[in-house]
């Protein structure tokens, strides 16, 4: 999945960010940064977050990936951003594909 992003200025690039969550269900804006929890069981959970760190080393981001309760917690931010950046959009659009691929072994 792929966002297509303008550099004719902040309203459009809101738009985008608003059309790219709308495809990414699940996920919630948070200030500057985006978030899902998941259901998943410990295998899963090791396999998505396996998953994660690849495509996050590829766009130079980290995000927070934490079990609690049964739950995978994922928060994709971006340090010293101001607001929602392309990478994470692309970072949360590639662990949705992850997680449809965990879920689906």
């Amino acid at each position: 999945m792929r966002a297509l992003w303008s550099n004719s200025g902040r309203t459009a690039n809101r738009d985008y960010l608003s059309d790219a969550l709308t495809v990414l269900s699940g996920w919630t804006r948070d200030g500057q940064q985006l978030s899902r929890t998941l259901a998943l069981n410990e295998a899963q959970h090791a396999d998505l977050t396996e998953r994660i760190k690849v495509a996050a080393d590829a766009l130079h981001l980290r995000p927070e990936i934490r079990r609690l309760e049964g739950e995978t917690q994922i928060r994709v931010a971006a340090a010293g951003a101001e607001s929602i950046t392309e990478g994470q959009v692309a970072l949360a659009a590639r662990i949705e594909d992850a997680y449809r691929t965990v879920t689906a072994a």
